[in-house]
């Protein structure tokens, strides 16, 4: 049977990305969704888009764009820095381009602008790196920033009267409108936990890799969850996103 695993926000940390999936039971047939933010924190930034472009070409993958991928999207394409993506981990994903070539720079170029704002699968679960506000759903979205900004649809979730049945009229509606939810963008280690955290129907696999937390990859069908070590022990001589 075909199997389903979403991976959470890398952040540059391909060492971490390559354990993750060399401990993950894949096959062949199997689908992985990256849930965005590939780069900004570790030193490996293009290489991780590298090594996803590779990947992508003998396993089926989904790609979710982050909001620093936005980023790192429009610095490649104008050469300007955004002084807030340089001081969230955009500095090391520059100097990870240092002698990149003009074919290797427009291949990720290419890569990154036909990243997705979400994806919905057949069984009605929706994959998005942060959230949306519109009551009817991502399709209808009226500010587009939200599928890698919006921290609303998650905090809610966290914060919901656990007695609301989901029946009540008062049970959120964004809530209602897919069966699972899988994000990422608010690393769980936030809350001092560093594994995957479910709060009603949604799904948060960002632990924390761009800071002192793991890279996780859970498996949508069983929700049985794999890990890496800690991020940072792969790059003892870096901050990360800690500044």
């Amino acid at each position: 049977m075909r199997q389903v695993f979403a991976i959470g926000d890398i952040h540059g940390g391909l060492k971490a990305l390559q354990e993750l999936l060399a401990v993950m039971p894949l096959q062949k047939e199997d689908t992985i969704i990256f849930l965005g933010d590939y780069v900004d924190g570790w030193s490996e930034a293009s290489g991780v888009i590298d090594f996803l472009m590779e990947l992508e070409s003998k396993q089926s993958c989904i790609f979710i764009k982050g909001n620093h991928d936005v980023w790192c999207l429009e610095w490649l394409q104008t050469g300007t820095v955004n002084e807030l993506w340089f001081s969230s981990g955009g500095e090391a994903t520059i100097k990870s381009y240092a002698g990149i070539t003009k074919t290797k720079k427009k291949q990720h170029i290419n890569f990154l602008e036909r990243l997705r704002d979400y994806y919905v699968d057949d069984d009605n679960k929706l994959f998005i790196h942060a959230g949306f506000s519109s009551l009817r759903g991502p399709q209808h979205e009226r500010y587009p920033a939200n599928y890698t900004w919006d921290r609303t649809l998650w905090e809610m979730a966290i914060a919901m009267d656990k007695s609301l049945p989901v029946s009540s009229p008062f049970f959120p509606k964004r809530l209602q409108l897919f069966n699972e939810i899988y994000i990422g963008h608010t690393p769980t280690v936030k809350y001092k936990i560093d594994v995957p955290i479910q709060a009603y129907n949604v799904w948060n696999i960002d632990t924390g890799a761009a800071f002192k937390g793991k890279l996780s990859a859970i498996n949508v069908q069983s929700k049985q969850f794999w890990q890496s070590k800690p991020v940072f022990s792969f790059y003892p001589n870096e901050h990360g996103r800690y500044i």
